[in-house]
């Protein structure tokens, strides 16, 4: 019998590796149950375990000690709706073009440019993380936050098997907190209970810390010395979920075959919002969600699997939430079906310290309630790149001596500058990312306003004077004025 050619043969499963659905594909070992614990705008200073001393988090202190603890992890943007997406898909927002919160931010004329149209919802035609997991056999649970999709576009649309919803803001009592964590984490408990006997995934997505919130009054009494009591209270009850969770895992032996992730879907709230005077602080990076400074992008990400991801570990190679897609179907034994913006990273969990990203992107055109404008940016390693669409300035850091993004460098590195640029606009193109287009109602006062003469993206809570302070209120009564009304993309 006359034997393939090797090359054609290698092309001919190519071509059906991208044709075929997922499948299970031959792994070492069993295949992982697994744990994806999401919260909300969760900041990657907010935990004792990244060094923040006035919130008490020990459970979660001691999932960091047992596992992996990632300084260098970073949501796919620095907003809900669109890093859930690439999280649950394994594309860019760029590419999905679901680039900020659903439903979007109305238009206003302290914009100089108009935001592009989005998508209204995570379209069915993406196969998403939960789809790929159950063809391949594991039980799906969606518990908690969803924030893609309403009415057909659920996470039941979505591949999911359990979904429990909850009810996001509750009034603390002694059985629950000011977010309804506590029956979250029941019913997570539930899921696992009943399906311990066979491979699963529960998504469980808390709405902590979420503005707004609440806690109980002696559990605010507790933290009167901490940078904000509610948000420190609310923080320390996110943390008692997670360790009774982890508790469930233990008392039902199912410790060792379970992958656990605990992450944020962007960075923290480093602006007042709502009722909320302050709310958090991101140490020592600039800015918080709705900025592409390493305040907004920078999540918290815990890893644990006893005998497979190191313990007693911290990395600091570049992760991006885009990559969980292929690095659990890596880790699964599940083969991937379509090309992927993400890349799996399951060796680099496995200990595997070459396994690591060069580049991240990132494209975000939209102003947001944050005071973030239209940019778009690039990490290559040490090196950081801003790129404002409305104004076409430019800034350079280097991470490696300027982690607060404080200097910067675009005037004295005008070949790297150039070159960032480029690269910028040609991934943007592979993508096939939305752009901004000029707004013909824009008034150049209001922008200066609220954008140029206070720059929100370079306060800093941790040392406000109280004038400043009084400023940062100003501008959020001036930022609420500057969209009230107006109707969403």
């Amino acid at each position: 019998m006359r034997t393939l050619n090797p090359v054609l043969l290698g092309w001919i499963l190519l071509g059906l590796h991208w044709a075929s659905p997922p499948s299970v594909v031959a792994r070492p070992g069993p295949r992982p149950n697994v744990v994806f614990i999401l919260t909300d705008d969760l900041g990657v200073h907010d935990l004792g375990c990244y060094g923040r001393e006035d919130h008490r988090t020990p459970r979660l202190d001691r999932l960091a000690w047992e596992g992996t603890r990632f300084t260098s992890a970073y949501c796919a943007q620095p907003i809900c709706s669109a890093s859930r997406a690439a999280l649950m898909t394994g594309k860019s927002p760029a590419r999905l073009h679901l680039t900020t919160y659903l439903p979007g931010r109305a238009d206003a004329p302290s914009q100089l440019v108009i935001h592009p149209r989005i998508e209204p919802q995570l379209p069915l035609a993406e196969t998403t993380l939960a789809e790929s997991l159950r063809a391949a056999g594991y039980a799906t649970a969606c518990i908690g936050k969803w924030h893609l999709g309403g009415a057909g576009f659920g996470p039941a649309d979505q591949g999911f098997d359990f979904v429990y919803a909850g009810i996001a803001n509750t009034t603390p009592t002694a059985s629950e907190g000011g977010k309804g964590e506590w029956d979250l984490t029941r019913a997570a408990e539930r899921f696992i209970g009943e399906n311990r006997d066979r491979p699963f995934f529960l998504f469980l997505s808390h709405n902590t810390p979420h503005i707004p919130y609440t806690a109980r009054q002696d559990r605010i009494d507790a933290f009167q010395a901490a940078f904000e009591p509610t948000y420190a209270a609310v923080i320390e009850s996110l943390d008692a979920t997670v360790g009774h969770l982890l508790e469930t895992l233990d008392n039902l032996g199912l410790r060792d075959r379970t992958l656990v992730i605990f992450t944020s879907d962007n960075g923290g709230l480093h602006v007042p919002e709502l009722r909320h005077a302050r709310v958090t602080h991101n140490g020592p990076f600039r800015a918080g969600k709705g900025y592409l400074y390493e305040g907004g992008l920078r999540i918290p990400l815990l890893v644990r699997w006893p005998g497979h991801v190191p313990a007693r570990r911290v990395s600091d190679a570049p992760f991006l939430n885009t990559d969980w897609l292929p690095t659990l179907q890596e880790l699964c034994g599940v083969r991937p079906q379509h090309r992927l913006d993400g890349r799996s990273a399951a060796q680099n969990l496995l200990g595997d310290p070459r396994a690591i990203r060069s580049t991240l992107y990132w494209h975000f055109p939209h102003y947001t309630n944050q005071g973030g404008r239209p940019s778009g940016a690039i990490r290559d390693g040490r090196w950081k790149y801003i790129e404002f669409y409305d104004t076409r300035q430019v800034e350079l850091y280097d991470l490696a001596t300027d982690p607060g993004e404080m200097r910067d460098r675009s005037s004295e590195e005008p070949r790297r500058v150039r070159r960032y640029r480029d690269a910028l606009a040609r991934w943007r193109t592979d993508a096939g990312a939305q752009a901004n287009r000029p707004n013909a109602a824009a008034d150049l006062e209001a922008f200066r306003s609220l954008y140029v003469d206070f720059d929100p993206s370079q306060f800093r809570p941790t040392v406000a004077a109280a004038e400043d302070w009084q400023r940062m209120a100003a501008w959020r009564t001036a930022m609420d004025a500057a969209v009230a009304g107006r109707r969403a993309n």
